[in-house]
Order: structure tokens, then sequence, then C-alpha cells
């Protein structure tokens, strides 16, 4: 019976993983978001962005539809959000060098550096505050970092999920590592939801603009 349900559950998942090649040639408008992160490590500062990601999967209901694609080393989930689809992203890797998974998604599903999120946590900003920021710099961000390089380019926007930085510098990198505090909790759950909102309402302004003509 152990057996059985282990088939099941390959199968399942497999067929997932049809369905991410079927879609690959979607008619309509397809952005890729990825939430940045150290596979294995949920829960902690630093992958602060894969729970940005589970909760938009919840949102836009395909919370159990996560599928593992070693073509690009990550679990993917496509996602409908109006005449557009998301093609929601975590790595498989950690935080340094999660851009190999980003960039093998952007070239398996025909995406310039324009049409991908990154979600990824901000030291510069208190837990609770977001910044949509449009392109630019990695700001000393090791994943940012990695996408740049791997896509070479600094185009994609990027929402940033503050958690606070320590006021010891020793300290950082025990701090981006660690769990949220009971305290941080309480925050955390409204501040997934209004990341959330505050991406997919810009994805959709952006999904209604024509496209640009050279």
């Amino acid at each position: 019976m152990l057996w059985s349900g282990l088939f099941r559950s390959r199968m399942r998942r497999s067929w997932a993983l049809r369905q991410c090649i079927s879609e690959a040639r979607f008619p309509g408008k397809r952005w890729l978001v990825a939430g940045l992160g150290n596979h294995g490590m949920p829960g902690t500062r630093h992958s602060v962005g894969m729970a940005v990601l589970g909760q938009i999967a919840r949102r836009l209901g395909v919370a159990e539809s996560w599928a593992r694609d070693p073509r690009c080393d990550a679990d993917l989930a496509l996602a409908p959000l109006g005449d557009a689809q998301l093609v929601l992203l975590r790595p498989r890797r950690l935080m340094n060098v999660n851009g190999r998974s980003v960039a093998q998604a952007a070239e398996l599903f025909g995406l310039t550096a324009e049409e991908i999120y990154l979600v990824h946590d901000e030291l510069d900003k208190p837990l609770g505050k977001l910044a949509l920021k449009l392109g630019g710099s990695a700001r000393g961000h090791n994943g940012v970092r990695s996408c740049i390089s791997c896509l070479n380019s600094n185009a994609m926007p990027r929402l940033r999920v503050g958690i606070g930085r320590p006021t010891n510098p020793s300290m950082v990198a025990a701090h981006v590592l660690g769990y949220f505090s009971p305290e941080e909790q309480e925050l955390l759950s409204p501040l997934l939801d209004q990341a959330t909102d505050l991406l997919l309402d810009h994805i959709r302004v952006r999904s209604q603009e024509p496209p640009s003509r050279l």
C-alpha cells in the first residue's frame, strides 16, 4: 500500500510537470514571479520571499499545484491572473545561486528580464514595510546579485520585504538565517497579504498595457 501511494504521488507530480510543458506556449501575457531564499530553510527571514510566493499560490488557488521541475531545479506552479498567467517559482538552491534557477526558467518560458519579478528580504526596511523597486543594483543582496549575473540584466522588478537590520553588524548573518520571533510572527501574516496585494495589483496594471513597439 505504501509503494502504491508513493507511485500515485509521483504520477501526480509528473502530470503537473507535463502541464507546465504543455502550456509553454500560453497565448496571453506571462510573468515569472520568483521567491528568493534558501531551499530547505523555510520560515527564516532570508526565505521570506518564498513565504510570499506561498501566499500568492494560496490566493490564486494553486497551493496544491507545486511541482518540481528538474530543468530549472525549482518548484513551479502556474496560476491564472485575469487574461495573464503567472509562473510561480521557488528555487531549490541556496540563495547565492538562486539566479541559475530563475535564468533557466526564463529561458524555458521565453521571458525577458522585464517580465520577471523577484521577491526577497530587505535588511534596510523594518518588518512590516514593503517596497516595489523597478530594476537597478542588487544593493548588497546576494540572491538578487545572482539573478542579475545569470540573466545579464538588472531590469527585473523587485518586491522588497522588510526584515529589519540588527544594531550589531556582526549579527547580520545570524539575523537573516534566523527564524521570526513570536512578536514578528504576528506582523508576518498581514505582511504576506499586503505583499500579495501589492504585487498582483502591479502585475494586473502592467498586463493591461499595450505591447511596446520597437
